[in-house]
This record gives C-alpha cells, sequence and structure tokens, in this order.
C-alpha cells in the first residue's frame, strides 16, 4: 500500500517547568522535570523522573500518561499501553489517555481494539477529531473502507483544515475506485500543505489509474523533489515510465527505489519486467529470482519468471514457475494458459488444451482462442 500514517499523541505539559539542574524532590518537581526533558526530546531521562514523580504520588494520572508518551517515542508500545491503563484506571474519563493506547493497539496490529478505545474516547469527547480520524485510520486497515470515510468527514467537520483528514480520505476512496474524488481530496490536502509529498504521490497513483500518466509523473517528481529518499515515488514514476514505452529511465527510477531499499519486492519485479520488455531476459531472470527470494509466495514473480524463460527457449523451466504460481493461487488464469503455450512447444498437446481451456473458463479469452485453433 502507498500511505504511511503518523498518528498524533498528546502530551499535556506541566505549566511550571522546573529549570534543568534545579529539581525540586517532590512529585511535582520530578514532573516538572520530566516534562521539560520529554520537550527537549530526552525520553529516556523523562521516564526516569516521571517513575520518581509516581513514587511520591502514585495517584497522579497525569503522571502515568506523560510517560506513556515518553515511552511511545522510544518505540516502547506495550510498556506505553500498561501506563495509558494505570492513568484511566486512576481517571476514567480520560479521553486522551484512551486515544494514546489506542494508537499504540493499532502500532501492535490490534485494529479492533484500537477501535474500542477511539470509540471511549469520542463518547467521552464527541468533539475529538483526532480520535475519529485515529478510528477511521484503522477502520481502513480492516478493510472498511465506507467506515473509515465516515470518521474522515467527521474529523474534517471539526477541524476543516485538517490535512492529513483529507489524504488518507482520498486513501481511503482510492480503495473504493473512486479515483476522481480522490484527487479531488489530494487537491485539497495539497492546497492546505503544499510540501505534502505523501500527496503528491498519492495523488499520482490515483492519475496513473486513470490513464494519466504524464500527470501522474509530474506529482511523482514533486513528492520526489520535496523528499528525494521518498521510495514510493521512485517506483510509481518508474511504472508510469514503463506504460508510456520509456524503459530505459524506468529502470533508472526501479535502481533508485531498490537503492534505498533493497528489499522492496515489487521494484524487483518492475525493473524486471522492464528489462524483459528490452529483450534482456537473463537480466530479467535475475530481478525475479531476487522477488522470490524475498517474497517466496510472489505469484506474479514466478509467472513472469516463466515467461522469461520461456523467451529463452527454456519451456521446461517455464513450466516449472507456472506450475508454483498454480500451486500458490488455483484460479491464476494466465498461468494456465502460460503453460499450455511452453507445453505445446514441447509437443504435449493434450496437456496444453487441458490447460488453455481451463484457463479458458477462469475468464481468459487469449487461451480460449488458441484452444479453438489447436485443439478442435
Amino acid at each position: 500500500m502507498r500511505i504511511t500514517i503518523l498518528s498524533a499523541l498528546f502530551l499535556l505539559a506541566s505549566l511550571n517547568l522546573a529549570a534543568q539542574g534545579d529539581i525540586n524532590q517532590t512529585a511535582e518537581g520530578y514532573f516538572n522535570s520530566a516534562n521539560t526533558k520529554l520537550d527537549l526530546g530526552d525520553n529516556r531521562g523523562a521516564i526516569q523522573d516521571y517513575s520518581k514523580a509516581i513514587k511520591l504520588d502514585p495517584g497522579d494520572p497525569l503522571a502515568y500518561y506523560n510517560r506513556g508518551v515518553a515511552k511511545d517515542d522510544l518505540g516502547d508500545f506495550s510498556g506505553a499501553i500498561q501506563d495509558y491503563n494505570k492513568a484511566i484506571e486512576l481517571n476514567p474519563d480520560y479521553a486522551n489517555a484512551y486515544c494514546n493506547r489506542g494508537v499504540d493497539k493499532s502500532d501492535l496490529g490490534d485494529n479492533r481494539g484500537a477501535i474500542q478505545d477511539y470509540n471511549k474516547a469520542i463518547e467521552l469527547n464527541p468533539d475529538y477529531a483526532l480520535a475519529y480520524y485515529n478510528r477511521g485510520v484503522d477502520k481502513s486497515d480492516l478493510g472498511d473502507n465506507r467506515g473509515a470515510i465516515q470518521d474522515y468527514n467527521k474529523a474534517i467537520e471539526l477541524e476543516p483544515d485538517y490535512t492529513k483528514a483529507y489524504n488518507n480520505r482520498g486513501h481511503a476512496k482510492y480503495r473504493l475506485g473512486d479515483n476522481r474524488g480522490a484527487i479531488q481530496d489530494y487537491n485539497k490536502a495539497i492546497e492546505l500543505n503544499p510540501d505534502y509529498a505523501e500527496a503528491y504521490c498519492n495523488r499520482g497513483v490515483a492519475k496513473y489509474d486513470l490513464g494519466d500518466n504524464r500527470g501522474a509523473i509530474q506529482d511523482y517528481d514533486k513528492a520526489i523533489e520535496l523528499e528525494p529518499d521518498y521510495v514510493l515515488p521512485y517506483n510509481d514514476r518508474g511504472a508510469a515510465k514503463a506504460l508510456l514505452g520509456d524503459y530505459t529511465e524506468a529502470i533508472q527510477d526501479y535502481n533508485k527505489a531498490i537503492e534505498l531499499n533493497p528489499d522492496y519486492v515489487l521494484a524487483y519485479v518492475n525493473r524486471g519486467h522492464a528489462k524483459a520488455l528490452l529483450g534482456d531476459y537473463t537480466e530479467a531472470i535475475q530481478d525475479y529470482n531476487k522477488a522470490i527470494e524475498l517474497e517466496p509466495d510472489y505469484t506474479k514473480a514466478y509467472n513472469n519468471r516463466g515467461i522469461a524463460k520461456y523467451r529463452l527457449g527454456d519451456n521446461r523451466g517455464a513450466i516449472q514457475d507456472y506450475n508454483k504460481v498454480i500451486e500458490l493461487d488455483p484460479d491464476y488464469a494466465e498461468a494456465y494458459n502460460n503453460r499450455g503455450i511452453a507445453k505445446y512447444r514441447l509437443g504435449d498437446k493434450d496437456g496444453s488444451c487441458l490447460d488453455w481451456n481451463k484457463a479458458g473458463e477462469l475468464g481468459n479469452e487469449k487461451a480460449y482462442d488458441l484452444f479453438k485453433e489447436y485443439c478442435q
């Protein structure tokens, strides 16, 4: 998927920050010192001081809450959840704690648990735009894009300049096939934040799907200009260039995507396809090999490698790859069609006819044409 979402976390800082090195050794003193350290990015030091404050005053929900924020910043989501649990135990109406706990549950893969926390936060604060936004993120992750759009709508109603909500609503619309509606939302996100690289990239994807490859490339160019190490637009720009027949430049973009992320499976498959279109089947096979090494169940990589082997005259090797595709996905019509062609080249007419018939049953019209021409 092409979108990264950073859910915001609330930090409720004390109004009376103590100067560094001048800590009043009371719960309030340690709490204020911890807030100062947290503001300076010293999360470990902040945690130490929040812990001291909690030891002296174990009934302060804000100290647990802020310590949870510091743990979040260090990636200790489980530890943060424990602190938010305690903050909620001490203050059952602590909407921010529910919201942040939801973020951490989401980060740990518990989308449904996260939604429950956002529901509670919204129950406590019906105007909580961030909770609607975050709930939309988790609904989208669970495939409920219509529900996500409803939440983004509410977040935007509450905060009309909520840039990320427009971007994410656009992505939900894109997932539902509404590319034009998605572009409208990406336009708004970019209007609100002209330096929003992700929105340019996402808009490029929607334009690409509408067949506007040149428009897509312009958006990918802008995303890369804003964030030169942003991997996705290099790969996607390569795909748009390939559709325009510029395979050499497409390969350059795939090279850059792989340079930035050596484990980028799709970029290897796309580069292999571009190399194959240039007639360099041996190099294409190397890229498909790498993609399969990284993702052993990647059916498209096996299918494409089979095609490249076939082009090199290795029909038996091609059939092995098509066999693997069909093992992984018994409804992969193109693999049956391709295997049928390779079998026919090897003189296995019966086997090829069976494969073409199967491919035709699965909706591959070219396979039916081959079946009619060679098998009837």
